[in-house]
């Protein structure tokens, strides 16, 4: 692939990217909802790896290795996240 042609994706990604941005403002707005939210997220992310990582031009072995990776840090995360709550209800705020 020609580097003019690369740029030109790289720039249609981005300008893709911001434009689903301004999609989850005005959902975040006026239609709030997590799943749909999270859908929007997931497919901007995706772009991003895909693209600006480069995932897509690798091996499909490497993409199918790094599933279990990434389930395992959502895992963790979900963990974690059940803490946090329990820690703000601990914290002694000044009155």
């Amino acid at each position: 692939m020609s580097e003019e042609g690369s740029l030109k994706t790289d720039l249609m990604v981005y300008v893709g990217i911001l434009v689903m941005a301004g999609v989850q403002i005005f959902m975040a707005y006026y239609s709030p909802g997590v799943i749909r939210m999270l859908i929007v997220a997931s497919i901007q992310a995706f772009l991003a790896v895909m693209f600006f990582m480069h995932l897509r031009d690798e091996k499909s072995s490497l993409r199918l290795a790094l599933i279990p990776a990434t389930l395992f840090v959502l895992v963790m995360l979900n963990m974690v996240w059940a803490d946090s709550f329990r820690l703000i209800q601990f914290r002694s705020f000044p009155k």
